[in-house]
């Protein structure tokens, strides 16, 4: 037999299978490779083929019966568990000693993936837990964007929070407009929109000078018009 500790020895394995084949459950005690089970008791109740997994001892442990290594396990020495088991007749217990079922609830130190994947209801309980992580965070406000656009000698501003217009673009005077670029301390931005200031100045000035010029020669003619009469 394997020393306590030290896991079980192919020979351990073997004097298991005979044991089992004639109706016995061999009880084992789990060594430091378990976890934060180590030192408790439980019984071998099936191996399976180790050629499909290294975990092919099955071991009944409370109410579970999960697949351990053999370096999980090593062979109890005489008379451990009993007082625990007298409470509870065997073959089958009804309810587990109390002890295993909390450190089960605890979960297991870092075990490989198959360990937990086993172990149905410390999967399941854990992923509700992160749903209600996520439902718990508040969501944010939609974004909020202000668009100021120059368009055929207009100047527009329009409001849009996520996909609802706040405010349809509506004209605004180019002071307005101007006033509102120099809120951008973006390099580039006011020289733009002075730029454009600046040329549509020039067009109105040209505009008021060729209506100057011509006002100028409709009261002259008007002029005329009195001196005839």
């Amino acid at each position: 037999m394997g020393a306590a500790g030290q896991g079980l020895s192919d020979d351990d394995v073997r004097s298991f299978r005979e044991a089992l084949a004639a109706g016995r459950k061999p009880k084992v005690v789990f060594t430091a490779a378990a976890g934060q089970i180590a030192g408790q008791v439980g019984q071998v109740v099936e191996l399976t083929d180790p050629a499909a997994s290294e975990e092919f001892v099955v071991v009944r442990f409370g109410r579970d019966e999960l697949p351990f290594s053999p370096a999980d396990v090593a062979v109890a020495p005489r008379g451990a568990g009993r007082k625990a088991a007298e409470p509870q007749p065997e073959p089958e217990p009804p309810a587990a000693p109390a002890e295993p079922e909390f450190v089960l609830d605890r979960v297991p130190a870092p075990r490989p993936a198959r360990r937990e994947e086993s172990s149905v209801q410390t999967v399941e309980a854990a992923k509700p837990a992160r749903r209600a992580g996520k439902a718990a965070k508040p969501k944010g406000p939609a974004g909020l964007t202000v668009t100021l656009a120059y368009a055929d000698g207009e100047w527009t501003v329009a409001a849009q929070q996520g996909s609802k217009a706040l405010a349809k673009p509506y004209v605004v005077k180019p002071a307005e407009a101007l006033r509102m670029v120099a809120l951008v301390d973006v390099p580039g931005v006011h020289e733009a929109v002075e730029q454009i200031l600046a040329a549509e100045r020039a067009e109105a000035e040209q505009q008021a000078e060729k209506l100057r010029a011509e006002l100028a020669e409709i009261e002259a003619r008007l002029a005329e018009l009195r001196e005839a009469h």
